[in-house]
């Protein structure tokens, strides 16, 4: 007797089939989730910024480095606008990429939060150094605001009740 072990699965087999059994409407709806995080960490950055925890933000630091010729071209007194719409984009990614975790995980209380800080330290440590920008000596103080408003954006992206009480699209 011969036992045959399933052949194995790829991967992207696994995501592509728990995307398609997701609603419709969930994948958006935790992509608004994200740009609503950004916003709200928008407003926090708002604060640090002023009060002169914060040198430059990073959306501004990415524009300026990825995209040199388009954040010239813009005003100067129109780039924060830019800036905000960019770092609300990728909010939204990042509200999608949480929305792909299985249901199991977003819905415990601690992984928003997590997922902040985790999205903070894949921009220090991988993210800024792939694209380039300079390093700057950040002090304490503003590593520390930085992954605050990351901690934000995880509580927003996690606490919303949408990904825990998905309801199947109605056709």
């Amino acid at each position: 007797m011969t036992h045959t072990l399933p052949p194995r699965t790829r991967p992207y087999e696994d995501l592509r089939e728990r995307v398609a059994v997701r609603p419709r409407r969930s994948l958006p709806r935790a992509g608004a989730r994200g740009a609503i995080g950004a916003m709200a960490m928008s407003g926090l950055r708002q604060l640090t910024t002023s009060i002169g925890l914060v040198a430059k933000v990073p959306p501004e630091s990415v524009l300026e480095r990825t995209m040199p010729g388009l954040f010239r071209q813009v005003h100067p007194k129109q780039r924060p606008a830019l800036v905000e719409l960019a770092h609300w984009g990728y909010g939204a990614c990042g509200g999608v990429l949480f929305g792909l975790l299985p249901s199991a995980v977003r819905g415990r209380p601690w992984v928003g939060p997590v997922y902040g800080a985790a999205i903070w330290a894949a921009f220090e440590t991988a993210i800024a150094p792939a694209l380039g920008l300079p390093r700057h000596p950040r002090t304490t103080v503003e590593r520390l605001a930085l992954l605050a408003d990351h901690l934000l954006y995880g509580v927003v992206v996690g606490a919303s009740p949408w990904p825990h009480q998905e309801k199947p699209a109605e056709d």
